[in-house]
Formats: C-alpha cells, sequence, structure tokens
C-alpha cells in the first residue's frame, strides 16, 4: 500500500501556484499645489483621546471621495496661524521630554504650505506659554505678517512678540487682567479685560509697546459676555454674545473703537427655551459682509459650548437675519470656503464635517467623520 500510494503521488500533477503579486510602490509623497483651491479649508483637531497629539487637517471641502488631503501636527493644545503670503503654517507647541513630563519645551514651528514637512522653529523660553482648549485669538500675526503674537499664562498673562525672519521673541508685553489677541492697526493688537474693557497695544520697530489705550464698558460680563472669537468683515471685528447681542470693533486704526449701533439676534420658532449662540466658534463672515452665527434653540445658562442646530445668516448693515442654515447635527464650529459663492463648513460633536450652501442653505455633502477625531475649529485660509 505504501508503494502505491508513492506511485499514485509520483504520477499526480503538481498544483498550480498563483503568481506571486506585483510589488506595491511605498513611501509616495504628493505635494499639494502651490496655491491651494479656495475649497480647501483647515480642521483644528484637538484630540481628546490623546490630547498632546493634536493636528491640522487639511481638508478640501470639495472633494466627497477623498477629502483629507494632508497632516500637520500640533502638539498639546497648539495655536495655528496660515499664510498664503508667507507659503507657511505656524504652529506653537508644547513638548516634554518623557512625552508626557519632564523637562518643557516650547516651540513655534514652521510648516512649508506645500510639502507640510518643518522648515524652521523657534524655541521660546520661559515655558509659559497659554495651554488651553484651542482658541484662534491666542496666535495672530502682526506688523503685515513680519512678526507673531503669543499668548502666555503663568498665571501672570503677557503676550509675546516673535519676528518670524529672525527666528527669535523680540519682546514681551505684560497683559494683566486680559485675554486674547485682537490685531489692530499696522502693528499692535487689543484685548478684553475681565472689568468689561478693551486694551490696545502700539508697538514700535523694535515690538516693544509704545503707546497703549483703554476703552471701558465696552461689554457687560455678567450678562453680555462675549465669545472670544470675532468674525472679521474687512478692518472690523464683530462679536457675539452668549444671548445673542451682536457687537463690532473697529480695529483698522491704532486703537479699537466701538461700532455704534450694537443689536440682538432676536428670536424665531421652535426654541425651548430660546435661541442663543453656542459652540467653540460660533461666529463667521464671507465676503459679502454677511454673519454667520451658530445657534442652539435649547439656549439657557450654560449652554453656551454645548453646540449648535443651525447657522443664522445675519446683515450688520441692516440688523436683520436674513436666512436660517439647518444644521445635519450638533456642532461645534463653523468655517467658510473661500469659494466665490463659500460654503458653510459645519465641524459636528461627533467628529463628521458637513458642508453646506450659503446661498440656499441645502446641505450639499458629508466629508464624514475620517478626518479629524475633535474637531473644533475651521479655519479659511487667507
Amino acid at each position: 500500500m505504501f508503494a502505491l500510494a508513492l506511485a499514485l503521488a509520483a504520477a499526480a500533477p503538481a498544483c498550480a501556484q498563483p503568481a506571486p503579486l506585483a510589488e506595491e510602490p511605498l513611501l509616495q509623497v504628493a505635494r499639494l499645489p502651490d496655491v491651494w483651491p479656495k475649497s480647501f479649508v483647515v480642521v483644528h483637531d484637538i484630540n481628546f483621546n490623546s490630547i498632546l497629539d493634536g493636528r491640522l487637517a487639511v481638508v478640501d471641502t470639495a472633494s466627497p471621495n477623498q477629502p483629507l488631503k494632508g497632516l500637520v501636527r500640533d502638539s498639546q493644545m497648539g495655536g495655528a496661524l496660515f499664510s498664503r503670503q508667507r507659503g507657511e503654517i505656524l504652529t506653537a507647541e508644547t513638548f516634554y521630554s518623557r512625552l508626557t513630563r519632564g523637562e518643557r519645551t516650547d516651540a513655534v514651528t514652521i510648516w512649508d504650505m506645500k510639502t507640510l514637512q518643518p522648515k524652521g522653529e523657534i524655541v521660546l523660553p520661559g515655558g509659559k506659554r497659554q495651554q488651553s482648549v484651542i482658541y484662534p485669538h491666542l496666535f495672530q500675526f502682526t506688523n503685515h505678517q513680519k512678526w507673531a503674537l503669543l499668548a502666555n499664562f503663568t498665571p501672570a498673562q503677557s503676550v509675546s512678540v516673535i519676528d518670524i525672519d529672525a527666528r527669535k521673541v523680540i519682546n514681551e508685553i505684560d497683559l494683566p487682567g486680559c485675554s486674547q489677541i485682537y490685531p489692530t492697526g499696522e502693528r499692535g493688537f487689543s484685548s478684553l479685560c475681565a472689568d468689561g474693557s478693551i486694551f490696545s497695544v502700539v508697538l514700535d520697530a523694535q515690538g516693544k509697546a509704545a503707546s497703549s489705550a483703554t476703552i471701558r464698558n465696552v461689554q457687560e460680563i455678567d450678562h453680555q459676555a462675549y465669545f472670544s472669537t470675532p468674525a472679521y468683515i474687512g478692518g472690523t471685528a464683530w462679536f457675539v454674545s452668549q444671548r445673542g447681542l451682536v457687537q463690532g470693533f473697529d480695529l483698522s486704526g491704532p486703537v479699537a473703537k466701538v461700532v455704534p449701533g450694537a443689536f440682538s439676534l432676536g428670536t424665531a420658532p421652535g426654541a425651548d427655551p430660546e435661541w442663543r449662540p453656542s459652540g467653540y466658534q460660533v461666529i463667521n463672515a464671507d465676503t459679502a459682509g454677511r454673519l454667520y452665527v451658530l445657534m442652539t434653540p435649547h439656549g439657557k445658562e450654560g449652554s453656551h459650548k454645548d453646540g449648535g442646530t443651525a447657522v443664522w445668516v445675519v446683515d450688520p448693515v441692516r440688523k436683520a437675519r436674513v436666512a436660517i442654515i439647518p444644521l445635519k447635527g450638533p456642532t461645534m464650529g463653523i468655517g467658510l470656503t473661500e469659494e466665490d459663492v463659500p460654503h458653510l463648513v459645519g465641524a459636528q460633536v461627533d467628529g463628521t464635517i458637513n458642508v453646506y450652501d450659503t446661498q440656499s442653505g441645502a446641505f450639499v455633502r458629508s466629508l464624514g467623520a475620517t478626518v479629524a477625531f475633535n474637531p473644533f475649529l475651521v479655519y479659511t485660509v487667507r
């Protein structure tokens, strides 16, 4: 029997083996266009699951199949700036030598917008960069994008003036009782203060405070506190309060000026108990001069960070709501594309990024929840 089995095995044809797979190319690296399309936005992901590993997602809102075009790391509740003029992305970051402990290093990293690769670094002294839930006005340009202004918190508050090309901090401005950075005039900034005032600083050619001014009683802290992220139309920054008051500040000159005629957003049917602004990035503006405000119908004390379910489109000249855009789900931040007819981009609580038509208010497409884990801010790149 054994001999017969051997004979049969020898007579049987060999089993055919599949041809080997072709070699796959690895490490393919693509460059982004020299000029980003106007449909591109950047989504800031605080990444709560691993908060020391924040990121910036470059997203094409016109692409339903492959919206994610690249990632830039922005470590530990970082800040971000974007400049078409410089062709650069700047991130303000914090690192520890043992990842979550050890020696602390604060730095501004400079990234190339085409390759998304780092091209320079400015190490910041003192370990004082303000770390908080991401807000865009903790890190801003001034002096025609030659300098960056960075908020510090130790818990004393101050602003570092950074010469980007010289790769160094050139001065530090004390900012007691005030917070956030709103570029003002050619070379300076303003901040909102805890006593309800707004404080403006003019910087000289060396980055030192040449003069300052305070306008008192520009907000009622206990009743109409402003969200800290405004919308810009030209040189005017439009703020909205937690109860729906809209107030403009002219920041085109060396000192902030109150735009006369603050107005209320009013109400609409379907509220329970009332409509109020809500989210982390609650107001934005298009090039036609319209404001977009993220609203919740369940407004009450403490609801200002819940997220909104509709966007109210407002004409600040007429002081009137002109449209309502319903959203697919609770949304934390809203942005607008740079297209001739801009699209509204909403970052939902569940991570989904949705795109809406600003003219009709219709839902256009969903980019899914694969772009970012915890998207809070949507940046328009200018």
